[in-house]
């Protein structure tokens, strides 16, 4: 559940969105589960989702992450060479100075196409290339231009409706970034998708956003051999994918599966239930919570939380009389008062046919850390759920 926890809302009688969500399936599993805490980014390090995420798959951060753009291309099929960088290129928009939205009003994979094709063509060359991804997230490959991964670069989801300048690449190789963030303006202003969006009434992608920089990932242990069972995933972001494939993963291909509430939560749950039928494990990876969070909308946020319970938890419940085990966690909070990711610990219900539960009621940061259990190494819970321990 990307996203899911977070802080108390002054305004909500201080509770966070777990606690005010409806959650009947939910709170039935954590009566018969395993309920505590879990650090799932180590101290130190960023609180990003693919620090994070990469815990609760199972792998240890700290040996194996090194970038977040690296993982996306891996998931897009783009080659990283050794003197290649890439860079998370996102569609957004700017106003009056200010970060208007940081997806560029969930700007369509189809429209942001087109956009990105543009960009490609008018600036490309043979060190220089921009790849479509998925809505507005998209990815710049570099070849010969190592200096730029020194640059210190701020993701515009931090940065919601505060001035852009203070924001922009700075330090060493940050120019070139900048260069090509100021030409991609001129491209995306007069193109017939922006003109047509703005027409509509939408907002317009005005400009490119560059941040996330890495090289090479390094070579991780397969799933299969680290943990003796054969896994699959299914999400609807390239980073999960890359991950999964950077663990030799099955990604699976589940029609209706976005990024955002309008995902097919059913069809999620369903087709992932269904690929137990081949695989020893299944992760469900679910953006939508997430999304809203960096939106700041509560009510959006909770909305994505029991669209999952109603959808996708009421399901794994009917279906573990079958012997099924099942995790359930976020990677990392985000809270709606910040809009951004931190790296405090979140909550985690664990299930097996044979675990001790822990007397909690509720799957909410409140009652995890009411029972007591801290787990300061998150990416060693997929061992207990895999052994069933």
């Amino acid at each position: 559940m990307d996203g899911a926890a977070g802080w108390p809302l002054p305004d909500k009688d201080n509770r966070t969105c777990l606690e005010l969500a409806r959650t009947p399936n939910l709170d039935a599993l954590v009566k018969q589960s395993r309920l505590g805490l879990a650090r799932t980014v180590p101290q130190g390090m960023e609180p990003s989702s693919a620090c994070a995420c990469m815990s609760v798959i199972g792998y240890n951060p700290s040996v194996y992450y090194r970038g977040r753009s690296a993982i996306e291309a891996k998931s897009m099929g783009i080659p990283v060479d050794r003197d290649e960088v890439v860079f998370r290129c996102n569609l957004v928009a700017v106003r009056d100075g200010k970060m208007w939205s940081y997806s560029a009003g969930y700007i369509s994979s189809e429209e942001a196409r087109e956009l990105i094709t543009a960009l490609d063509r008018e600036l490309g060359n043979n060190n220089l290339h921009f790849y479509p991804g998925v809505s507005y997230r998209h990815i710049l490959k570099l070849k010969g231009q190592g200096k730029t991964l020194q640059a210190q670069c701020t993701p515009p989801h931090d940065i919601s409706n505060k001035l852009v300048a203070e924001f922009l690449p700075h330090g060493t190789g940050s120019d070139y970034l900048k260069s090509l963030m100021q030409r991609s303006e001129d491209i995306l202003r007069n193109h017939p998708v922006n003109l047509a969006r703005i027409k509509r009434g939408e907002i317009p992608a005005t400009t490119i956003w560059l941040f996330w920089g890495s090289g090479q990932i390094p070579e991780m242990p397969s799933f299969k051999q680290v943990y003796r069972v054969n896994a699959a995933m299914t999400s609807g972001v390239d980073l999960l994918r890359g991950l999964a494939k950077m663990a030799s993963m099955t990604v699976l291909e589940i029609p209706g599966v976005t990024d955002n509430l309008d995902n097919d939560f059913a069809g999620q749950a369903n087709g992932a239930l269904d690929a137990l039928r081949q695989h020893d494990l299944v992760i469900i990876h679910i953006e939508a919570p997430d999304e809203a969070a960096h939106d700041g909308s509560v009510a959006k946020k909770i909305d994505a939380i029991e669209k999952i319970d109603k959808e996708v938890i009421s399901r794994l419940r009917a279906f573990k009389e079958e012997n099924l085990s099942i995790l359930i966690m976020p990677d990392h909070p985000t809270p709606i008062r910040s809009q951004t990711h931190n790296d405090e610990p979140v909550p985690f219900a664990l299930y097996t046919p044979v675990i001790r539960a822990s007397g909690a009621v509720r799957f909410t940061e409140a009652e995890a850390k009411k029972t007591g259990i801290m787990v300061e190494n998150g990416y060693t819970i997929m061992k207990d759920l895999v052994h069933r321990g």
